[in-house]
């Protein structure tokens, strides 16, 4: 496989088995590992959001996990920027970065490109939610008169992507889908996706068996921690630690907590499948197979097919 200016993607839904697959294509293509997971990016965020292992760091570099504390913003637009310089420092010494991860927002940046647009302006979405409450639809109808485009793709009840458009329109002078057209841009390297997936009732069976591990390798007590040290809960509304904390607090019982974490980390994976659907991507289907190695045999024969 030629390496020059190539990007290996190794993508699918949590649960499927990417960790233990990058680590050997990682070995045998003398290469680095690129986490593409926006939780992984917090430090003390361990248990709940399936991290490599520090043995299995150890054997394969990772970049991008453990980067941020809890109470830090981070945004795409960071996560590309931070990860531009990496790739390009990998190519120099001949080598193909591999990304791993099931962000499909981070993977969408790499390959088609982000727009960041103007900057938030929060005193005017306020005004244009009290609009909104004042007369229900009123944020849909204005976009819809100001950028019939954008209306088209985003559903009336998104009202977070309604009111961040009617702001690109309001304070740029010029519609959301113009800018995005003229200003989106996608990393200049020739992407190669591999996506791993299973049979959805193998997949769930794994993930259920994988939130009993958190919850048996100390999942609650890794929150009981995080809230000591981080005031800001918002990387907290991640699946697993929402539901900790709500135990935590007395408001459901561990049995019901668990029951939680599986119900929305399978609904989480089914929506992976759905944005993946998105995206040109050579599956290879792992079901029935638990060994790392023949996975990984079977990623290598893709990867060979493709080039």
């Amino acid at each position: 496989m030629g390496k020059m200016n190539k990007v290996i993607i190794l993508l699918g839904p949590t649960g499927v088995g990417k960790t233990g697959v990058s680590i050997l294509l990682a070995k045998a293509l003398d290469t680095e590992i690129i986490s593409a997971d926006s939780m992984q990016i917090y430090r003390h965020m361990d248990i709940g959001t399936a991290k490599p292992s520090p043995e299995e760091r150890s054997i394969v570099k990772h970049h991008m996990i453990d980067i941020v504390n809890p109470c830090e913003s981070y945004s795409t637009g960071k996560y590309i920027a931070m990860i531009t310089p990496i790739i390009e420092n990998l190519h120099k010494k001949g080598k193909i970065p591999i990304v791993v991860g099931g962000t499909g927002l981070y993977i969408k940046a790499m390959t088609r490109g982000i727009f960041s647009g103007p900057s938030a302006d929060w005193s005017l979405r306020e005004e244009l939610l009290s609009m909104e409450r004042e007369e229900n639809g009123f944020l849909y109808n204005y976009l819809n008169e100001l950028d019939p485009e954008a209306a088209q793709r985003i559903t009336a009840n998104d009202t977070r992507r309604i009111i961040r458009a009617l702001e690109v329109c309001l304070k740029s002078n010029t519609n959301i889908s113009e800018m995005q057209k003229k200003f989106t841009q996608p990393l200049p390297y020739d992407f190669i996706k591999i996506g791993l997936m299973r049979e959805r009732k193998e997949l769930y069976r794994i993930i259920e068996k994988r939130v009993d591990i958190m919850i048996e390798s100390g999942l609650v007590e890794e929150v009981k921690t995080i809230l000591k040290i981080n005031p800001d809960r918002t990387p907290l509304q991640a699946i697993g630690y929402k539901e900790s904390i709500m135990y935590l607090e007395g408001k459901i019982e561990l049995e019901e907590a668990i029951k939680l974490i599986k119900r929305a980390t399978k609904r989480f994976a089914k929506r992976q499948f759905t944005w993946f659907k998105k995206e040109d991507i050579h599956w290879v289907d792992l079901t029935g197979i638990y060994d790392s190695r023949e996975s990984f045999g079977r990623v290598m024969d893709a990867l060979n097919s493709i080039s």
